[in-house]
């Protein structure tokens, strides 16, 4: 069944802050946005229900700043990096509707102004309604990081799999970006995520995912077209769960 037939499939796209910018670079693009939108755009249009969690790393990353600048609190630079993600998920907000799909921004943070508080039946309604959601910084609280912000969500939303756009295309036995020997994996486990320490998500991230049964697909966005196949169930990339499924193409 396609995903614009029957019962809509609803999904948890995670977007790092590196999907906002040029490679390499910070802050914001224009074309890489647009980019996003526009595949976001095309899968609410296909029947997708899609939730969107952004980071904020291409503006601030709370650990780095933190780090570099003695004076600021980790905490505080946490809180400073959950701002940051209201910049990306306003963005994202503005060039979706662009393409003419309705879409709400609810944070974590109360900023009425700006967006929605973040309410589970209310972002629910939003997404039953074939709006694209799109939920900005993280939790609300410090300590935890925008990985983990996703996995929760997807489990409060129903959301049939966890997606994670990467720099990469997908889980690999090391940092193939700086061992060209690193061999890609097609499907994990989560116990292997765990013991073996791979870069897929934080540890906290998978334990919920694997406490809920909830597949995570680690794929590349920087190939065009693979943030629209992968909304729409297409097998790209790593499958991380329990065992090895026949097909993503889950309904909620």
């Amino acid at each position: 069944m396609s995903a614009g037939e029957g019962r809509r499939r609803r999904v948890l796209l995670k977007l790092s802050g590196d999907c906002f910018s040029r490679s390499g670079q910070g802050g914001l693009d224009a074309e890489a946005i647009s980019s996003i939108a526009s595949e976001l755009a095309q899968a609410a249009r296909q029947g997708v229900e899609p939730a969107v969690v952004v980071g904020g790393g291409n503006i601030i990353r709370g650990s780095d700043l933190a780090r570099r600048i003695g004076a600021i609190n980790p905490t505080t630079a946490d809180y400073m990096g959950m701002l940051a993600t209201v910049v990306n998920a306003l963005a994202l907000q503005d060039a979706v509707e662009r393409e003419g799909v309705e879409t709400r921004v609810l944070t974590a943070i109360r900023m009425e102004e700006v967006a929605e508080p973040y309410i589970r039946r209310r972002a629910t309604r939003h997404l039953e309604k074939g709006r694209v959601v799109i939920l900005a910084a993280g939790i609300g609280s410090p300590c935890v990081t925008t990985d983990t912000a996703a996995a929760l969500r997807a489990v409060e939303l129903g959301a049939s799999v966890l997606l994670k756009a990467t720099r990469v295309d997908g889980v690999y036995s090391d940092d193939p970006e700086r061992n060209p020997h690193a061999v890609r994996y097609e499907h994990v486990t989560y116990e292997q995520v765990l013991q073996q320490r791979l870069s897929v998500m934080d540890a906290t991230a998978i334990s919920m995912a694997r406490e809920h049964g909830l597949p995570i697909l680690v794929f590349s966005f920087r190939r065009p077209g693979n943030i629209l196949r992968a909304l729409t169930g297409e097998r790209i990339g790593t499958l991380v769960s329990e065992t090895e499924p026949e097909t993503l193409s889950q309904t909620s």
